[in-house]
C-alpha cells in the first residue's frame, strides 16, 4: 500500500520532467521559426517547407529519444531514424541562426551609426544561406558518420620499452553505440577493418551499445570475430551503465572479450610482459557503488618488471588518477571529439583532452574521436576512427 504513492509520485515526475522536456524543445522550434520563415518569401515553397520541416521535426526529437528501443517494429525505428535525421539538421538551423542573429545585429548597429545597409539588406540572402548551410552541413555529416571509420595511426614513444615489444601493434576502436541506427552491418564493416590491420591486440574503450542485451546482443555479436594475437579488451563506459551493465559485461564475455573492471592481464610477448590493465567508467559509482572506478586497484599486483603499463579508461578525465597509479599510456574515447561543429568547441570544458595524443604527469593519454557515433546520424568536421597504435622505443634522452 505505501508503495503506490511512491511509484505515483515517480510517474508524476517525469511526466514533469517530459512536460518540461517537450517544451524546451518546441520553443527553441518556435524561435528558429519566427527568424528565418518571414525572411524566405524571396524563394517560392522555401518558406511554407521549412516550416513543415520545423513542426515535424518538434514532435519527431523528442519522439526518437524517448521512445522505447526494446522490441522496436519497423514503423518505431523509422520514427527513430527520423527524428534523429532531424536533431542533426535542427542543430545546425539552431547555430547558424544565432550566428545570423549575431550578426543581424551588428549590422542594425552599424545602421543606426550610420555606416551600413541595416538588417533589412542582409535578412533574406542570411536565412536563405543559414538554410542552405544546414542541408548541406547535414548530408556531408550523414556521409561522414556511415562511412567505414578511417584507420588513424599513431607510434607512441615509451622510454624503457623493451626491444621484444618494439613494435607491439594496439587497435583501438571506441563509442560504437550499437543502437536503433547502427545495426550489425554497421559493426561487421568495422570488425572487418580491424581485422585487416593484423593487431597485436584490440581495445574497447566503452560506450558500445545504447540499449539492452535482449534487444542489441544480435547486433553487437561480430564484435566477436574480432581477430588478434592477444585478445579483444572492453572497459565500460557511462552507456553501458545506462543500458544494463551487469547485463552486457556478461555478454561480452560470451563474446570472448576480455572485460577489465578495476583489474589487469598481463600478456606474454616475444619474451616480454605486458600490462593491459582496465578500469570502470569515471561516472560508473552513481549507477553501482560496486563499480567505482579505481586505477590504483587496476595495477596492483602487476610485475613490477612489466616492459610497458597500458589502461583503458573510457573517460580522459580519468588521466590523473592511472598517471598517479603508474601507468605508461592510457587509452580513452568518449568525447567523440565533439562529433559535429560546434560542439566539438564545447567538450573541453568537460574533458581535459578532447582528442588525439596527450601528455599527463609523464604518461600518454590517447582519446580516441569514435569509431560510430551517438544521437544523429552526423559526423562533420570531426571524423570517426579506428586507431592503429604502435609501441616504439623513445630515443635516449626523451622522457
Amino acid at each position: 500500500r505505501r508503495a503506490r504513492p511512491a511509484a505515483s509520485g515517480m510517474s508524476q515526475r517525469r511526466a514533469l520532467h517530459r512536460f518540461y522536456f517537450f517544451g524546451l524543445i518546441g520553443l527553441v522550434h518556435a524561435y528558429v521559426w519566427l527568424r528565418l520563415v518571414p525572411d524566405l518569401g524571396a524563394v517560392p515553397g522555401l518558406a511554407p517547407a521549412l516550416a513543415v520541416v520545423l513542426a515535424a521535426s518538434a514532435v519527431l526529437i523528442p519522439t526518437s529519444m524517448l521512445a522505447r528501443r526494446r522490441s522496436a517494429g519497423r514503423l518505431l525505428l523509422g520514427a527513430i531514424w527520423l527524428g534523429l535525421l532531424c536533431m542533426g539538421l535542427f542543430s545546425s538551423l539552431f547555430v547558424l541562426t544565432l550566428l545570423r542573429d549575431l550578426v543581424l545585429a551588428g549590422a542594425s548597429a552599424l545602421a543606426w551609426f550610420g555606416t551600413g545597409g541595416g538588417h533589412a539588406v542582409l535578412a533574406g540572402p542570411s536565412a536563405l544561406f543559414v538554410v542552405a548551410a544546414s542541408l548541406l552541413m547535414s548530408v556531408a555529416g550523414f556521409v561522414g558518420a556511415r562511412r567505414v571509420a578511417r584507420v588513424v595511426r599513431v607510434d607512441i614513444p615509451l622510454r624503457g620499452l623493451p626491444a621484444g615489444l618494439d613494435g607491439f601493434t594496439i587497435a583501438q576502436i571506441s563509442d560504437i553505440h550499437v543502437g536503433s541506427t547502427i545495426r550489425a552491418p554497421y559493426v561487421r564493416r568495422i570488425v572487418d577493418a580491424v581485422n585487416r590491420l593484423r593487431p597485436d591486440m584490440v581495445a574497447i574503450t566503452g560506450d558500445l551499445v545504447d540499449g539492452s542485451v535482449a534487444d542489441l546482443a544480435p547486433h553487437a555479436r561480430p564484435l566477436a570475430e574480432l581477430a588478434s594475437r592477444h585478445g579483444t579488451f572492453f572497459v565500460t563506459g557511462n552507456h553501458e551503465y545506462y543500458s544494463g551493465a551487469h547485463a552486457w559485461v556478461e555478454a561480452l564475455r560470451g563474446m570472448g572479450m576480455r572485460v577489465l573492471m578495476n583489474e589487469h592481464a598481463v600478456l606474454r610477448h616475444a619474451g616480454q610482459e605486458l600490462v593491459v590493465a582496465g578500469i570502470t567508467d569515471y561516472s560508473a559509482h552513481q549507477f553501482d557503488p560496486a563499480h567505482r572506478s579505481d586505477p590504483q586497484r587496476a595495477i596492483d599486483g602487476a610485475p613490477a618488471g612489466a616492459g610497458a603499463r597500458v589502461v583503458l579508461a573510457h573517460q580522459p578525465r580519468s588521466a590523473a588518477a592511472t598517471a598517479a597509479a603508474g601507468f605508461d599510456l592510457q587509452l580513452s574515447g568518449h568525447t567523440h571529439g565533439g562529433q559535429f561543429l560546434p560542439w566539438n568547441f564545447f567538450v573541453r570544458l568537460q574533458q581535459p583532452f578532447v582528442t588525439g595524443l596527450h601528455r599527463q604527469d609523464g604518461m600518454w593519454v590517447y582519446v580516441n574521436r569514435g569509431t560510430g557515433y551517438w544521437g544523429p546520424p552526423m559526423r562533420f568536421g570531426v571524423p570517426s576512427e579506428i586507431t592503429l597504435l604502435r609501441l616504439v622505443r623513445a630515443p635516449d634522452g626523451e622522457a
